[in-house]
């Protein structure tokens, strides 16, 4: 079966993996976009997100930002992670934060509770919007993946309800020397060991520790 991974989610020091007052002028909370420094400099993230040719090919940063796209066949997300709006949709005039040509290339699962008719995008993006909770949008995630793992985006609470059903059968965590001070934690709550996680593989950049948590 595939599995169902985390990929390059980015924490501070403190344990935040978003800042506070997120919204549309900071779509990572305030001062969350400083925890991507290290992704910011790899060449994946420059051409996967910006369609650049900058950005270092060799390193372990370079390395975990590159496997996050590997055999990746569809993506889940939550609501905030497609964009700003909240509540019952107004209109569908929002069509997420990256654009007609969206960084994905596989079908996405929106998380939320309004639904809304599926947003097909150029470059093979297509938004399908799930109201009947994380379980049935694995299962239509990994019924569109056809074989492939399933990524989970985020954001933090996403992460977080997989985790407590034990879902997630790996999670990259990159750690930023970031403070934050206040946000989402992201593992509020979450009793790791309890739930059957061990960290299986710990090394560092100057710019980030990159940790693997594995389903036991």
């Amino acid at each position: 079966m595939s599995k169902l991974r985390v990929e390059s989610f980015t924490i501070s020091l403190d344990g935040f993996g978003a800042g506070p007052d997120q919204d549309i002028n900071n779509p990572l909370g305030v001062g969350g976009t400083s925890l991507h420094g290290w992704a910011m400099s790899t060449r994946t993230f420059q051409k996967n997100v910006f369609g650049g040719d900058g950005g270092s090919t060799e390193g372990i940063d370079e390395e975990f930002a590159a496997r996050g796209f590997q055999n990746i066949g569809a993506w889940i997300l939550g609501r905030n992670m497609f964009g700003p709006v909240r509540g019952p949709w107004p209109d569908e005039n929002w069509r997420g934060w990256w654009g007609e040509n969206p960084v994905y290339h596989v079908p996405v699962f929106v998380l939320t509770h309004y639904a809304r008719a599926p947003l097909v995008m150029e470059g093979g993006t297509t938004f399908h919007f799930v109201t009947e909770g994380p379980v049935v949008a694995l299962e239509r995630a990994r019924e569109a993946a056809g074989g492939k793992d399933v990524r989970v985006g985020g954001g933090v609470n996403v992460i977080q309800q997989y985790l407590r059903q034990r879902l997630i059968d790996e999670m990259h965590i990159a750690i930023s020397p970031v403070l934050l001070g206040s946000g989402e934690r992201l593992f509020e709550g979450v009793n790791l060991p309890a739930l059957g996680y061990a960290c299986t593989r710990c090394e560092s950049s100057p710019l980030a520790t990159h940790v693997v948590l594995t389903r036991q």
